[in-house]
């Protein structure tokens, strides 16, 4: 840093944003209403860590980045080393409407602006506990989507050699696979398929160990009582609930059940201007993944609730759309979720409010 530089920091609150990405990191640092250093670094934070000390000695630095792909574990690092480490959602971050220019160093240099000024909203960051159980969710997942895709194979491989004569066209059931595995082919033919099956059941093996930890995890004292609660609601096993309770964290950051609504992505668009008013579907903001669930224990809670069939025929009359009324179904057991637990309470059936 130079003389003029120097001057203008020494003793003074910097703020830094940084655009992190797999192999460097762009640096914009703001101080008095001014860019006063711009740098590109190497994606390693003891490089980082050597330009904050060596730069900013007698500073009080603020650092902001985006979530993304490398998670919490920057935050974790700055926090360590006593620097004020803020993590914001990418979608929230605001910007010039006509800044069609999309750079790194300009995402930078916004982060950099927004921290200094105040406008950003931070993303709450879990323990390190919270996080390493949840990757058990996301791991299921992911071998889920695995195994899936394995079936797909399955089935396209016997579509393919003409040997789907006697199994269905659609989905196949546990009993068509048994009989697919014993059935005699060639020898290059049933080398191939014998490496799918084998796949197939080492994904299978991995699912139920998974299955397995997350059980295990309903019976730990941090999540027992937010699993059972949850539990409670007609349509939501132990499995969602646990999904659930990893996914969200402590109801306590949610300040409403709207708030938490809104965080799944079950909040209407809006565009309105003057007297105009326009609401369109869902923000789809977070993870689709986690709506997924919502929406199938929706589907089950119009079976088990007179109050969750009673929304769902509602919304249908009115709109005409199955899909929109089971969102509206999701959304309120959303609501409900998060009001029931900040109390404290199991969810009782056919009760209005």
């Amino acid at each position: 840093m130079n003389k003029m530089q120097d001057y203008l920091v020494r003793g003074k609150r910097v703020f830094v944003g940084l655009e992190d990405s797999k192999r460097s990191w762009k640096v914009c640092v703001r101080s008095g209403g001014m860019i006063v250093q711009e740098v590109s670094l190497p994606a390693d934070y003891s490089v980082l860590q050597k330009y904050l000390q060596r730069g900013f000695p007698e500073c009080e630095v603020a650092l902001m980045y985006e979530a993304g792909f490398g998670g919490f574990g920057l935050h974790d690092l700055l926090v360590a080393d006593g620097v004020a480490c803020v993590v914001t959602p990418p979608h929230t971050l605001t910007a010039e409407k006509v800044n069609r220019v999309k750079t790194d160093r300009g995402d930078a240099r916004r982060l950099a602006k927004n921290l200094e000024s105040g406008d950003y909203r931070v993303c709450q960051v879990p323990d390190r506990e919270l996080r390493e159980d949840r990757q058990l969710v996301r791991t299921l997942s992911q071998v889920q989507r695995e195994i899936t895709t394995t079936k797909n194979r399955i089935r396209k491989f016997f579509d393919f050699h003409g040997l789907n004569a006697g199994f269905p066209s659609g989905v196949w059931r546990k009993s068509d696979y048994e009989r697919a595995r014993s059935l005699p082919l060639g020898h290059s033919l049933q080398v191939c398929l014998a490496s799918y099956f084998q796949i197939l059941d080492t994904l299978e093996q991995v699912r139920v160990s998974l299955l397995l930890e997350l059980k295990a995890l309903c019976a730990q004292e941090r999540y027992r009582r937010s699993v059972e609660i949850k539990a409670s609601f007609p349509g939501v096993g132990w499995l969602s609930a646990i999904r659930f309770t990893l996914e969200w964290g402590a109801m306590s950051r949610f300040g409403s059940g709207k708030q938490l609504a809104s965080f799944v992505g079950l909040t209407s668009r809006e565009h309105s201007t003057g007297d105009q008013v326009h609401r369109g579907r869902i923000t789809r903001q977070g993870s689709g993944i986690v709506r997924a669930w919502l929406i199938q224990c929706a589907w089950r809670a119009l079976v088990l609730d007179p109050v969750m069939l009673a929304k769902f025929q509602a919304v249908w009359r009115n709109s005409g759309s199955k899909k929109k009324a089971i969102v509206a179904v999701a959304r309120k057991l959303t609501v409900r979720i998060h009001s029931l637990e900040r109390l404290g309470a199991p969810y009782q059936i056919g009760v209005l409010e």
